[in-house]
């Protein structure tokens, strides 16, 4: 019975470690990601986003695994969804 207790002792502040880990830095970038997915499956056309790049373009049309996004006037490219950064607000 004593080793028992004894074991739980040592194990005790690995376990804390664990936990501490998960909710400073897993838990944080699960929520950060859950939110970018949402913001990208709420992008309409006429949005205007910030590429990875760097670029503000606008979403011309969206499909499953990319959007037709507009960089000017007579420039359209297909811009993967995994290279969106943000959203502008208007």
């Amino acid at each position: 019975m004593e080793n028992a207790g004894n074991i739980l002792t040592q194990l005790l502040p690995l376990i804390v470690l664990i936990a501490i880990f998960y909710f400073l830095i897993i838990r944080p970038q699960q929520t950060q990601a859950k939110r970018h997915r949402e913001m990208i499956a709420s992008l309409d056309k006429g949005d205007k986003i910030v590429t990875s790049g760097g670029f503000i373009v606008e979403v011309v049309k969206k499909e499953e695994e990319f959007f037709m996004v507009r960089l000017n006037d007579d420039t359209l490219v297909k811009l993967s969804k995994d290279y969106v950064a943000k959203k502008i607000e208007q």
